[in-house]
């Protein structure tokens, strides 16, 4: 059986079977498929059912109208979803792997913001630097910059002087070697009636896999997410994506002659 990679045709060794046994191997794996979407069900409820942490500290961050609260960052909704985007001061674009992330978000956008949820990513650049790169990509959702506060230390997703000179940081609720000063992650908050405001989640490292909906029609395919390590490490083949050689085609209307 042949298939094709990168314009470039390969051989792929794989059983071919007529339909009634296909049929049946599908169904085998139906099976599984339903005990893995019960398990997941129970999986966010357990999620939902964690105890919350009240945030006292003051935060306030740099973003495109000047200072602005955590508690503003609301915006008028109860929940907020922060994703912590790799882009420390002084770098001109950020990072691959959160641009991706950033690229799924973006276009579901509309229905988190009418749903009760508000969504921002958080970096440690000064504002100014994270403009260009924002405008690049063309993203809609709010970024602000956590430079003057403790707030990427605070939620594990930055090493600080100290954990670099120990060469071990907190980070997905372990003790780590400080590979990279900034690290991914998602932090989520409720903000009640009387302001107060709540840390009810946070996931890092492959937790945040939850939000690629690219990586979920990947693992429907034949080759999978086809990663050259293995591993999951999806920088071997994700680019920021104004640097692909096929760009995604222009909406065109049904109507249009």
């Amino acid at each position: 059986m042949k298939a094709y990679n990168n314009d470039q045709t390969v051989e792929m060794e794989h059983p071919v079977v007529d339909e009634a046994e296909w049929i049946k191997a599908r169904t085998d794996l139906l099976k599984k498929e339903k005990e893995l979407t019960r398990l997941r069900d129970e999986l966010s409820k357990l999620r939902r059912d964690l105890p919350w942490q009240k945030v006292d500290k003051v935060y306030i961050f740099e973003g495109a109208d000047g200072p602005v609260s955590l508690s503003e960052l609301f915006e008028g909704r109860s929940q907020l979803i922060v994703q912590h985007f790799m882009m420390a001061p002084g770098w001109k674009e950020g990072c691959v792997g959160c641009s991706f992330m950033a690229d799924n978000v973006d276009s579901g956008l509309v229905h988190l913001l009418n749903h009760d949820v508000s969504y921002v990513a958080i970096s440690r650049a000064p504002y100014k630097e994270i403009v260009p790169f924002r405008e690049r990509m063309g993203w809609s959702f709010k970024w602000v910059s956590s430079f003057n506060t403790d707030f990427n230390f605070d939620y594990h997703v930055s090493a600080t002087e100290e954990d670099i000179a120990r060469n071990e940081m907190m980070y997905n609720y372990e003790n780590v070697p400080v590979s990279e000063k900034e690290l991914p992650g998602m932090s989520v908050f409720y903000k009640d009636e009387h302001g107060d405001i709540y840390h009810t989640y946070s996931t890092y490292g492959r937790g945040a896999e939850t939000v690629l909906g690219t990586y979920n029609m990947l693992d429907m395919t034949p080759k999978g997410r086809n990663e050259k390590d293995g591993e999951g490490n999806l920088t071997d083949w994700v680019k920021h994506h104004d640097k692909y050689q096929h760009q995604a085609p222009e909406a065109h209307s049904c109507c249009s002659h």
